[in-house]
């Protein structure tokens, strides 16, 4: 059994102090609304209450599906690097890049150069998608992290990440190896609404239809989602975490997943999920029991 942890939107406090040349366009908002808004609301407590667990559980590898900035400013970044050394070294630890982490135009050329040792392909390429061949498991990382207008927090992959992604997949056709794609921004229908959804899921929809993966892990929404991609031997399942350091005042409150691979089935690899949420009253995360991780109705659950 290859145990996962997938957790996502972390957006680790606290935010750098910042100097007027650096409150440009969306970043001088984006202060605004972490300190009258979301600076209660993420806090540095709940992350490492999420490390503390981690450490007991030891999984096997950790898959994090975006935003651990909040506004792409350099000193976020830099935390964000060194948060992740305490996370686990790249060889135990696949990243993709969230809408937060492009937060200002240019601002995710400095993030994708601080973070790359945990975005990088087995080749040491830094670009995407990346492949990661980790135990029994190739892990897919996608990025859908692109700089938007105020108001706007949409993603989108572009032509040539997609066709490289096809590329990729149909090379790893014949192999029966379990397949986790990572994307940031929730890949199914009705998710969100179009100013915060991913503009061309239906390229990568299309695409998984005639090339499927085992599992889609996705972050973005604050809250825990369970979903399905429809795929040409049967639904994919999809997984979206809510954010790793929420009170709970605003979104649902902290809460991550557990993956358990099993890739010795006998026709197709089995996996299964454990929840694990934060309780505020106990200011600790709490481990649900494993379930299986079926072809559910294409529909959010909390």
């Amino acid at each position: 059994m290859f145990r996962i942890a997938h957790i996502s939107d972390l957006h680790i406090p606290p935010l750098p102090r910042m100097r007027v040349r650096q409150l440009v366009g969306k970043r001088l908002l984006g202060l605004y609304s972490w300190h009258h808004k979301w600076k209660a609301e993420h806090r540095e407590e709940i992350l490492d209450s999420l490390l503390a667990q981690l450490d007991e559980l030891q999984p096997d590898h950790v898959c994090v599906t975006g935003d651990l900035t909040f506004t792409t400013h350099p000193e976020e970044v830099d935390a964000a690097a060194a948060w992740l050394t305490r996370l686990g070294p790249a060889s135990k630890v696949s990243l993709i890049p969230g809408n937060h982490d492009a937060y200002a135009h240019g601002s995710l050329d400095y993030a994708l150069e601080r973070w790359a040792p945990w975005m990088q392909d087995d080749d040491a390429r830094p670009s995407f998608p990346y492949l990661q061949r980790r135990g029994p498991v190739d892990i897919i990382g996608l990025s859908s992290a692109v700089a938007t207008l105020p108001g706007f927090s949409s993603g989108r992959m572009g032509e040539e990440q997609i066709a490289r992604l096809e590329a990729l997949l149909g090379k790893l056709a014949d192999e029966r190896r379990p397949r986790l794609l990572l994307i940031h921004h929730p890949p199914q229908d009705g998710a969100t609404n179009r100013a915060r959804g991913l503009t061309d899921r239906h390229a990568l929809q299309a695409l998984l239809a005639r090339s499927p993966v085992d599992l889609v892990l996705h972050g973005h929404l604050h809250r825990p989602v369970r979903s399905a991609l429809a795929g040409p031997d049967g639904p994919i399942p999809v997984l979206g975490a809510a954010s790793a350091s929420t009170l709970g005042q605003r979104y649902a409150p902290a809460h991550y997943h557990v993956l358990e691979v099993d890739s010795e089935a006998a026709s197709a690899p089995v996996i299964r999920v454990r929840h694990s949420h934060y309780d505020p009253v106990k200011g600790a995360f709490l481990l649900g029991e494993s379930v299986a991780v079926t072809a559910p109705e294409a529909k959010a659950t909390t």
